[in-house]
This record gives structure tokens, C-alpha cells and sequence, in this order.
């Protein structure tokens, strides 16, 4: 009987840029309205808000504040106040660690598309 193979895992993803700078997080009150690409925001999804990245774009998202990271992908656009860099859905901001701060200071990976 021939051994198992075990799978070949894909190469991580290529970072395209990095910036740093502060993130929020948008909840309850946005849950079932429209994002700007026209998806329906859900509680729990990992995706954010940026003001320029094309839709679809995966960002990696470290929290700074306790190293905790996730990857989004860029489905609305914002935050459009206090010079943050961006606003992620519950989700997201719950697997960093920001929802009860609101805010954290992030890095932000540009990953490469596939």
C-alpha cells in the first residue's frame, strides 16, 4: 500500500506595499446595507473599507498592538474621518482584537492577486 502524500502548500502570497497607521471597525448600525461594490455587509465577514485598493484587493491586516493579523479583501470604500487608513467589518475586527478599543494602529500588506 503506497504511502500517503501530503499536500503541497501554495506559496504565501508576494506583499506589494505595506503603510501603517490606524484602523476603526463599522457594526451593527451598517449590517444588511450595501457596500460600495453593492455587497450586503454581514456580521462576522472579513472584508474592509479603503479609499483607493480596487475591489477584491487582499490585504493582510496586523494589529500592532497585539500582533494579531487577519487578511481582508477590499469590498467598500472609507474611513472618511481621523486620518485612518482603514475601517474593517466586524469580522475582522474581531479576530485583531479591536472591538472593544475601536481603534488600533495597524500595518497593512498589499498581497499580490492571483
Amino acid at each position: 500500500m503506497p504511502l500517503p502524500v501530503a499536500p503541497v502548500p501554495e506559496p504565501a502570497p508576494r506583499v506589494m506595499a505595506v503603510k501603517k497607521g490606524q484602523a476603526s471597525w463599522y457594526g451593527p448600525g451598517f449590517y444588511g446595507g450595501r457596500t460600495a461594490n453593492g455587497e450586503r455587509l454581514k456580521r462576522g465577514t472579513l472584508t474592509a473599507a479603503h479609499p483607493h485598493l480596487p475591489f477584491g484587493t487582499r490585504v493582510r491586516v496586523t494589529n500592532l498592538w497585539n500582533g494579531r493579523s487577519t487578511v481582508v479583501r477590499i469590498n467598500d470604500r472609507g474611513p472618511f474621518h481621523g486620518g485612518r487608513v482603514i475601517d474593517l467589518a466586524h469580522g475582522a475586527a474581531n479576530v485583531l482584537g479591536l472591538i472593544s478599543s475601536g481603534i488600533a494602529d495597524v500595518k497593512l500588506e498589499v498581497l499580490e492577486s492571483r
